[in-house]
């Protein structure tokens, strides 16, 4: 087959730690015809985030806040199924959790700034609309 195109950098020199994935192999639906009932092709890969030494504690902290709605006993599982082969499969599933690694350890937004509007805008944002409104007005009947 070939080797995989890891290592899946998860950001900057952090990266999935071989050693730490768990590989698990089933059936998989969808097509293929008959090599589908004999090949297990669909891949589980579970990374136990709790107990990682991989990721820095303070990213660590942050990704198990976030995927707290996801994690089972500190786990993390993505499944793939779609690629008929095994191998793409696994490829899909590290690059699908490097993904969600990335997006649950990047850094909150910065807070937004509250910012006055300028006199000038608001003021020409009130003529405007004052003869928004005389144009209006100056369509109704009641002068004739």
């Amino acid at each position: 087959m070939g080797v995989m195109s890891g290592p899946y950098v998860i950001r900057g020199a952090v990266s999935l730690p071989e050693a730490e994935l768990m590989w698990r192999f089933s059936r998989s639906s969808g097509p293929g015809g008959q090599h589908v009932n004999t090949s297990d092709s669909q891949v589980e890969l579970r990374f136990d985030l709790a107990a990682t030494e991989a990721l820095p504690e303070v990213w660590k902290a942050r990704a198990l806040e976030r995927l707290a709605g996801r994690l089972v006993g500190g786990v993390v599982s993505v499944r793939a199924s779609e690629h008929r082969s095994q191998w793409r499969n696994r490829e899909t599933a590290a690059v699908r959790l490097a993904a969600l690694l990335a997006e649950a350890t990047a850094p909150p937004p910065k807070p937004r700034l509250k910012k006055k509007i300028p006199r000038g805008i608001n003021e020409r944002r009130l003529r405007e609309k004052k003869q928004r409104g005389d144009t209006k007005r100056g369509r109704s009947g009641r002068d004739w």
